[in-house]
């Protein structure tokens, strides 16, 4: 080959990789480009961000390309010239396939990120077991088809360029052996360097090298999907992160029950049980309905500064209710939050929860002993995430799902829309009323996810389909209450709102608050009196602030607590890979013990780091965090979560 020929051509595509790359970002930076505040956001902000970009890109290309250059490099040592033109097309299938595949990884992340403000990882494939459902969701949905045909695109000129590149060389022969291995070990050990990210001896470049400053969006935007997804991939498998070290569990467990107010002589087989025995035990058992809403962000609504006015009845019926306004999701994911909120557990880490089925006293095991029939909706097909299995496990006695709607009323993959939803129930709940037993309801809404779907008889206000489909969301949650309320069980049921996760807008921090942040509203006009809550709280809260309005003597072997009569100095959000730990005015972001934590006062929506000046505060609610998820496993571990 030409003198250094190898060289040359792996410094082409080197070239040609990382300026794809760089085309991704550059789509993902247009496309979340409502994040940024321009008036707030230098110009060399953002081309640090890029910089930065290529760093991650660098050690990804590196990882591809080491290999086929100590190949290229070893054969034109060794290989005679005859055999060169094969391992030259093995190496060019090479780097074909394999970057091909961190493209349509690249471009897989941008809608991913729109959804999650989190850059590809291993969450992406909690759903492998239903990938039916995930595929068909996926091609039902336009805007993957947006991002799909650039990707073709892409990777067809990609495969021009890179065929140009291995055409171009000319066979001539070899310069000095021994120069040529000098050349060439250089080379690799810069490579080497790249692959690392850093030359600094202590430390590989790790996701924490990203975040070079206070935007969050732009320090996310410098990372790498196939770096992330691979680190992911690998904390996924270290023995520390499948079992949490986060504390002793002796300690934990004391620390929770002090949180709890427990004593720890009580003799149950769960160390955080404690029977609740009300002043007054009611004679009346009112009907509970609650509606876990699909991502309904507080920051959707007018009431919480949104100028769209998109979601008009739930404001309006906020004012008529007890309305929480600090409340948060266990996690980010759907499953996350119909687990948090009917069995008040946090969520941890990536782990699913209802994968495997285990036993609670969760909402509807300690309702059936009350004398409730159990009864859960959900509009699209209930064995996906398990969801079906799991609540039959724990004392759910009704499941209706996309098999019971009429099959002209399946518009997507996410099954029947909201409003079908609620009208589909009515003479169901009309039956369960009907009998000796109050009962317990709850929904699983869809039609604010994608593929979005809005029926033709609805007339939305707003253009953008983001806007349209919470407006019809909205409007289905009035249907709701506008069927039930000519109904004869309406005056003695208490009706709950609450999100599965919310959206993540406006994210000002490593973890998106407004994904966490979720409206709670508890309606029932002629039980309860409006008032406003403005207590911190979660998912984890709900199910034990309906016992303590039902006034029902039960076992809370949970740990969440009644936001009515209990205070709790802290709630704890998970993002998969790290969580976050929030009161009235602060919060505390963990990712490891790799990273120092992070601390916000996000009240004032200041992305000051000031963890360094606030660590006696700091360290208290991390002991919070890990206390409580160390308490969980470890009830988890010893069969704690369902009482003997």
């Amino acid at each position: 080959m030409k003198k250094f020929g190898e060289i040359k051509l792996i410094l082409k595509v080197y070239l040609l990789v990382l300026s794809i790359f760089t085309i991704f970002r550059g789509i993902l930076f247009f496309v979340e480009i409502d994040r940024l505040d321009f008036a707030n956001t230098e110009l060399m902000t953002i081309i640090q961000a890029f910089v930065m970009g290529v760093r991650f890109d660098i050690v990804i290309s590196g990882y591809i390309l080491f290999f086929p250059a100590l190949a290229l490099f070893i054969a034109n040592i060794t290989t005679k010239k005859s055999s060169l033109s094969l391992i030259h097309k093995i190496v060019f299938y090479w780097i074909f396939i394999l970057f091909s595949i961190g493209f349509m990884i690249s471009a897989a992340d941008i809608p991913y990120f729109g959804q999650f403000f989190s850059r590809f990882s291993i969450g992406a494939f909690e759903w492998i077991e239903n990938l039916g459902f995930v595929v068909s969701m996926i091609l039902q949905e336009p805007k993957y088809f947006a991002i799909m045909i650039p990707m073709v695109i892409i990777i067809v000129v990609f495969y021009i360029f890179l065929k140009r590149i291995f055409n171009s060389k000319e066979l001539v022969p070899r310069p000095n052996i021994f120069v040529n291995i000098i050349i060439s070990i250089l080379f690799l050990g810069v490579m080497f360097i790249g692959v690392r990210g850093r030359v600094e001896h202590k430390s590989p470049i790790r996701v924490g090298t990203a975040y070079f400053s206070d935007n969050v969006f732009l320090n996310k935007l410098g990372l790498n999907p196939v770096f992330t997804l691979m680190r992911s991939y690998l904390d996924s498998k270290d023995s520390r992160n499948t079992k949490l070290e986060l504390m002793d569990d002796a300690k934990a467990v004391s620390l929770v029950q002090k949180y709890l107010g427990i004593s720890s002589d009580a003799d149950y087989n769960s160390p955080i049980a404690r029977q609740i025995t009300p002043d007054s035990i009611s004679a009346n058992k009112p009907n509970i309905i609650v509606v876990i809403m699909e991502s309904m962000s507080a920051a959707k609504m007018k009431r919480h500064g949104n100028p769209n006015n998109i979601t008009p009845f739930l404001d309006s019926l906020s004012y008529e209710s007890i309305y929480f306004d600090k409340i948060y999701s266990a996690g980010k994911h759907t499953f996350n939050g119909i687990f948090g909120t009917l069995f008040s557990y946090p969520a941890m880490y990536r782990r699913h929860p209802m994968k495997n089925i285990a036993n609670y006293d969760g909402m509807s095991s300690i309702l059936s002993k009350l004398g409730y029939s159990t009864t859960y909706f959900t509009t699209h097909d209930g064995q996906f995430d398990n969801v079906s299995g799991f609540l039959r496990a724990n004392n759910f006695d009704n499941i209706i799902s996309q098999k019971d709607y009429p099959s002209d009323k399946i518009m997507t993959t996410l099954g029947v829309t909201d409003d079908y939803l609620f009208e589909y129930s009515m003479p169901i709940i009309d039956e369960l009323a009907e009998s000796d037993k109050p009962f317990f309801v709850s929904f699983m809404t869809a039609s604010d996810h994608g593929p979005y779907f809005i029926p033709e008889y609805f007339t939305p206000k707003e253009g953008h389909i983001k806007q349209q489909i919470v407006e019809y969301a909205d409007w289905s949650l009035k249907q709701l209450i506008k069927r039930s309320s000519t109904k004869a069980w309406f005056d003695n049921t208490i009706f709950v709102f609450i999100a599965d996760h919310g959206a993540s807008m406006n994210a000002n921090y490593d973890i998106a608050l407004n994904y966490h942040h979720t409206p709670l509203i508890i309606y029932a006009p002629k039980l309860l009196p409006k008032q406003l809550v403005s207590k911190i709280g979660g998912q984890i809260d709900v199910f034990p602030t309906i016992m303590g309005l039902i006034n029902q003597p039960y076992l809370n072997n949970t740990l969440g607590i009644d936001l009515l009569k209990e205070e709790r100095p802290y709630i704890i959000i998970n993002d998969d890979d790290k969580f976050g730990v929030l009161d009235n005015n602060y919060l505390l972001i963990y990712k490891g013990e790799k990273e120092s934590p992070k601390m916000y006062s996000y009240v004032e929506k200041d992305r000051t780091n000031i963890y360094d000046s606030n660590r006696s505060k700091a360290k208290e609610m991390l002991d919070y965090g890990k206390a409580n998820l160390q308490t969980y496993q470890y009830l988890l571990k010893s069969g704690g979560t369902k009482v003997e």
